[in-house]
């Protein structure tokens, strides 16, 4: 999931984000380690967009240090705040996805579920819940069969509705329901876009 950078494994995009991860190959281990330890530090505390540029960057260096298995060299001391993963035994940063309910929270570092649904203290397991439930028909508009869509009486304003109507569901995922994950997390990280109803992280902004 997390190495999927875009659609098509060869495309531009993809191409420019091994181009961007070529920093991080120059670094010994030591100092990867140290790098994303003190990042650790500084995003300690809020909730961020996937799309921020820091967690970008570090997406790039937790894929390669996963990779090279640095976490378990213990090279570098994390945050006190950060409790151990089961799946990696990297430092915990849960990755919350428009799939909770399927998935739980998302490692950020492995891509293996970190926390699984059921396990999502009480009361944001049941925000997320009902939250999934109405952003699930919503999502599936995007991938309607061809008797599904010559049933619409115009396929493009159903997808155009569904996509405004993502966008202010993602917007309620990121402004209300991801803070509340910090009561048992240092940090999380919230998915901000849906590349299958063309919804893109500056399509709405969080004051």
């Amino acid at each position: 999931m997390l190495d999927e950078m875009a659609n098509e494994p060869d495309s531009a995009l993809d191409k420019l984000w091994k181009e961007y991860g070529l920093v991080f190959r120059d670094f010994d281990d030591l100092t990867l380690a140290r790098w994303m330890a003190q990042t650790l530090g500084q995003i300690e505390g809020r909730s961020w967009r996937l799309s921020h540029p820091l967690m970008g960057a570090y997406r790039l260096a937790a894929q390669l240090a996963h990779q090279r298995q640095v976490w378990l060299k213990r090279l570098a001391t994390p945050p006190a705040a950060y409790a151990e993963a089961p799946c990696c035994r990297a430092p915990a940063l849960p990755l919350l996805t428009r799939d909770v309910r399927e998935a739980g929270l998302i490692c950020l570092h492995c891509g293996e579920t970190l926390v699984p649904f059921e396990d999502i203290p009480q009361p944001v397991r049941e925000e997320l819940g009902a939250w999934g439930a109405d952003y699930e028909p919503v999502h599936a508009v995007a991938h309607w069969d061809d008797n599904q869509r010559r049933e619409a009486d115009d396929y493009d304003d159903e997808f155009e509705e569904a996509a405004e109507e993502a966008e202010e569901l993602l917007e309620q995922l990121g402004r209300e329901l991801a803070p509340q994950l910090l009561d048992s997390h240092p940090a999380v990280v919230w998915e901000d876009q849906d590349e299958c109803l063309a919804v893109q992280p500056e399509d709405f902004g969080l004051e």
